[in-house]
């Protein structure tokens, strides 16, 4: 690691949380130790499930709060993740949220208030409090999945005995739109009403791109008694949007291939055939209870329904030297119901001098999915692919989606159990030890198979997993750790969206991820800590898109990712807050035809600062940057996409004390860089300078 970057900086500032319930109170109604620093607990229904520091906790976790939210204009979780180390941003075929931690790309390891949240489509971040990143395979709190990390989103709780308003509107120079709104209003004694709500209008660089989304949230919390908690969740979502998958490829000599340049608004799709539409109902209750002052628990159940099509036609090839461009395309429909039910207790107690933080849970899930795809068929090819002559617009023959390929049923029925100690062996030295037992039992009707003769198209595969974790951790101060983990998890063979099973996948064993990592975390004062790990993220076999047919995939003997990750989050003087990262990951591929190559999407240095001033009362400005390294695309290293620098800036005004007026700018000096990608054919192109204008208004 000669070339690491020494020291940079990280995401948000200290939050202090309350140790109350899942309705905020004040702590003279509670009489509630409010507790200084980073604290996720229980009550929270925050990641980690138990009332721990997060200076005690073994393992990277960066925390992006609202207040970094609203600041940085962030509009998708691609947005919050450019901003969080160890983090690269997959482009997800242009209609769903895809990640790439610590060189593991996942559509599926995102959670909502603790819950799996796995359908593929984008998150909106109106109604959350905070956003939490965890690094490292996180299977004994998570269960499968999670390789090199989950992301969890908090929503906001219902606060009993308060009324407010807030409502917000912006809209950039590309013509996009967006209005928000948040109500709390308190219903009688320990009751109260949340209402979060947003709309907005798609637009940006791109020649052909818009659509619109919108969602609301109305989440009711009750105090029961003074022990016990119920909160009720409903959320719909409504997103209907192009699908835009970016520009192809080019061959250069003496290397790589790389991004097609100078055609960064140019559409490589058909307007009208290019779009995906997504309908989303969530429902969720959740109960808490103090039994005494050793032993709270929590009882979450979800049930959420996803209606899902996306159809595309997007560039498989381009042949600079003829000027030709080859299309693919195909339409696919997804319906899932999702049920799932998580319980959770947590002990504290002490064995003679040796203090105990019990975690005890279980969780049921029974999900169903339906999906299809139709191939496109070109008339002039009578094949799903085509070569044209390049133009610009694109003069794209008659197509229609009208080949079937794939027509599956899909049925998951998991149950898990966990158990956790964390023990406070003495004040300096801290152990903690876990286990988890998964039975996954997933069976599959796959339509297009049954057509054979002899072939019933039924598979089933049930995988039974222990998964473990161990942390150790030394205290030399009250605001220092020093700590090692070990942590693993696993994929069964059905992949991260239990879609199929095949007659080859249905006899192989479950994926297996080990994490290994030695870290420090320093709270250099209240408001500012400082982290560092570093780690080991060893993958088992998995697949890859076949370069040659992106429709196939092929196996992958496994990967081995060393990394480096810093942050420094907080205030540096009484006006000066710094939030920012830097990581260093070496990615190789072990085994098979790719042996010794970079994992897909894998910068080797990756860099993020915001910086934040308040300049006066009245006036705050801020700047930042984030820089990504070179990265290969897919596993095959045949096109390299370049480094890139971007500085954005932002200018803040409160016109009143209730209302402020907020400027933000992105690509500051109009850097012309390709953030992001899916295939080697499928490169995003990132936008020019822009500006967002932001009037926010609390009643």
């Amino acid at each position: 690691m000669s070339r690491s970057l020494a020291l940079l900086l990280s995401t948000a500032a200290a939050c202090a949380l309350p140790a109350g319930g899942a309705l905020a109170q004040t702590e003279a109604e509670n009489d509630t130790v409010i507790v200084v620093g980073r604290y996720l607990s229980l009550d929270q229904v925050n990641a980690v499930k138990t009332p721990t520091p997060v200076l005690n906790l073994p393992q990277s976790l960066s925390i992006v709060d609202r207040a970094q939210i609203e600041n940085q204009a962030f509009d998708s979780l691609a947005d919050v993740l450019r901003y969080t180390p160890g983090v690269a941003v997959s482009q997800g075929e242009g209609h769903r949220d895809a990640i790439i931690i610590r060189g593991n790309e996942t559509t599926a390891d995102f959670f909502l208030n603790g819950l799996r949240d796995d359908v593929q489509y984008y998150r909106p971040l109106y109604n959350l409090e905070q956003v939490e990143i965890l690094r490292g395979a996180n299977a004994l709190l998570f269960g499968r999945g999670g390789g090199g990390g989950v992301i969890n989103r908090v929503t906001k709780d219902p606060e009993a005995g308060e009324t407010f308003a807030e409502a917000s509107a912006s809209l950039d120079t590309f013509g996009a739109a967006h209005v928000a709104g948040d109500a709390n209003l308190a219903l009688g004694d320990g009751a109260a009403l949340r209402l979060n709500a947003f709309a907005e209008t798609f637009a940006n660089h791109r020649d052909v791109f818009d659509g619109e989304r919108y969602a609301i949230n109305p989440t009711l919390g009750f105090e029961l008694s003074s022990q016990t908690e119920l909160v009720l969740y409903y959320e719909y979502v409504n997103d209907d949007r192009v699908v835009d998958r970016g520009v192809p490829s080019v061959s250069v000599a003496n290397g790589p291939d790389v991004p097609l340049e100078g055609f960064d608004e140019t559409f490589f799709g058909s307007p009208e055939g290019n779009f995906t539409t997504l309908e989303a109902n969530i429902f969720n209750a959740r109960l808490d209870h103090t039994f005494n002052d050793m032993l709270r628990g929590n009882v979450t159940a979800r049930h959420a329904d996803y209606d899902k099509l996306y159809q595309n036609i997007y560039p498989a090839g381009f042949d600079a030297g003829a000027d030709l461009v080859t299309l693919d395309g195909y339409q696919d429909t997804t319906a899932r119901e999702n049920l799932i039910v998580q319980g959770n207790l947590v002990g504290e107690f002490e064995t003679g001098t040796i203090g105990h933080t019990l975690l005890v849970g279980a969780e049921y899930g029974d999900q169903s999915t339906d999906n299809a795809r139709n191939d496109n068929l070109f008339a002039a090819s009578n094949d799903d692919r085509i070569t044209i002559a390049f133009t610009d617009p694109l003069n794209i023959p008659a197509f229609a989606f009208a080949t079937p390929v794939r027509d599956r049923s899909s049925a998951v029925e998991f149950a898990s159990f966990y158990i956790q100690d964390q023990i406070d062996l003495t004040d300096a030295f801290k152990l903690i030890a876990g286990l988890r037992f998964d039975r996954f039992d997933v069976s599959v009707l796959d339509r297009r198979a049954a057509l054979a003769p002899g072939d019933d198209g039924r598979r089933a595969r049930v995988d039974e997993e222990v998964s473990s974790r161990l942390g150790f951790i030394y205290k030399p101060a009250g605001n220092v750790s020093i700590y090692a983990g070990y942590s693993e998890t696993f994929l069964p063979s059905a992949g991260d969206q239990f879609l199929t099973l095949t007659t080859t996948t249905e006899d192989l064993q479950p994926q297996v991820f080990e994490n290994t990592e030695i870290g420090v975390k320093w709270d250099l004062s209240s408001g500012l800590a400082f982290t560092a790990a570093l780690f080991r993220l060893e993958q088992g076999q998995f697949t890859s898109v076949d370069p040659d047919n992106p429709g196939v995939t092929i196996t992958v003997p496994g990967s081995t990712t060393d990394g480096l990750e810093l942050q420094l989050s907080g205030r540096l003087t009484g006006r000066w807050s710094v939030n920012a990262g830097y990581s260093y990951l070496d990615g190789e591929v072990e085994g098979g035809a790719f042996d010794g190559n970079e994992t897909r999407q894998t910068p080797e240095h990756m860099i993020s600062v915001w910086n934040q001033y308040q300049a006066s009362d009245r006036l705050s400005l801020a700047l930042g940057l984030t820089h990504q390294d070179a990265f290969f695309v897919l596993e095959d290293n045949a096109v390299e996409v370049p480094s890139f620098t971007r500085i954005d800036a932002a200018a803040y005004y409160d016109v009143t004390d209730r209302t402020r007026l907020q400027l933000n700018v992105e690509n500051l000096f109009d850097a012309d860089y390709f953030p992001d990608a899916h295939s080697n054919d499928n490169i995003s192109t990132g936008a020019p300078r822009n500006a967002r204008v932001t009037l926010r208004h609390r009643f």
